[in-house]
């Protein structure tokens, strides 16, 4: 249940994309609030005990081209989100190399991408320096055994497990320790979330208060039929993915008859509980319309909302989806 590279999505905030980066001369800057400032080589990164992790890369915006009332911003459908087994090393290690001193509250993140005037602002992300050294973000290097693509951040990424892709900057070339709240335009102005537990807002009014975004909300998917699709009468396979932030999924539940009625599906592989979960069902379908809905419950006890939350970006979309197909 990996997603393969050359299907993984691609999203960029800036146009000025490196288009070259020699592997030997590439370093990786830490500064700011620490012992020492330290500059590492890749070979520096590698020498490192490594890990590997399975997760989901998700864009904040994914499926925003089904918000109603429409809302301003790339009209994706489903598919900006991938999962793939990233090698790496733990950012906590990084850290360690320079020492994080006392007094410290984040971390931020730049990569070698960046505006094409002055007057747009550098993309930086932060991490709470907690969050940044509980020892499962990390450094990768690798994406499904292979060197990163560059289009997915050769030749350094930011991995952060369970959280949305906008905090995986790609290219990643510079970290700094701060004693303060990052003050960056991508953290304080962009990237923001309704201040309340659903995320949301009435369709049309702004939130009062915002948040940074950060984890992923529990979602599911039939993906073996497509919407409108025909399908033969009697027994049919179902199969799927679902994936949450990271407490993992517990069960997946199937309707054919529009949420009326539901049977649980068998869940796959576990890779871990930042991955997909792939479900499968054989079902018995009659002869007409059916509208097939997944819903997924998390070891957390959060499911999936039956009618879909509105939020003036058009971020964390996680309705119970409905595929309709027509057997015959």
């Amino acid at each position: 249940m990996l997603t393969p590279n050359d299907a993984f999505f691609v999203r960029y905030h800036l146009a000025d994309i490196p288009t070259s980066i020699d592997p030997d001369a590439f370093r990786l800057e830490v500064k700011g609030h620490v012992d020492r400032s330290v500059s590492l080589s890749l070979n520096d990164i590698k020498a490192m005990p490594q890990v590997e992790l399975v997760a989901v890369n998700q864009c904040s915006g994914n499926s925003r081209g089904f918000v109603e009332p429409r809302v301003a911003g790339g009209q994706l459908a489903n598919g900006a989100m991938g999962n793939a087994r990233w090698t790496g090393v733990p950012l906590r290690a990084v850290l360690d190399q320079a020492g994080v001193k006392a007094g410290a509250v984040q971390v931020s993140f730049e990569g070698l991408d960046g505006p094409v005037i002055p007057e747009t602002p550098d993309f930086a992300k932060a991490l709470d320096i907690d969050h940044a050294r509980d020892g499962e973000v990390m450094l990768a290097w690798a994406m499904n055994g292979e060197d990163l693509p560059w289009l997915n951040g050769y030749p350094l990424r930011l991995v952060v497990p369970g959280f949305y892709g906008t905090y995986w900057v790609k290219h990643l070339n510079a970290m700094t320790v701060l004693d303060k709240p990052f003050d960056g335009f991508w953290m304080q102005k962009a990237y923001r979330i309704p201040d309340n537990a659903c995320a949301c807002t009435e369709p049309g009014q702004a939130p009062k208060t915002t948040v940074p975004i950060g984890r992923y909300s529990i979602r599911s998917f039939l993906t073996n039929m497509l919407d409108g699709a025909k399908a033969p009468v009697g027994k049919t396979d179902l199969r799927g993915i679902a994936f949450d932030g990271g407490s993992g999924i517990k069960e997946v539940a199937v309707s054919l008859d529009d949420g009326k009625t539901w049977t649980g599906a068998q869940l796959g592989q576990d890779r871990g509980r930042y991955s997909f979960r792939p479900w499968a069902l054989q079902v018995n379908l009659t002869a007409g319309a059916h509208a097939i809905r997944v819903r997924a419950l998390g070891n957390d006890g959060v499911s999936q909302p039956m009618e879909p939350r509105w939020n003036p970006p058009g971020y964390m979309r996680n309705v119970v989806e409905t595929t309709r197909v027509q057997a015959a």
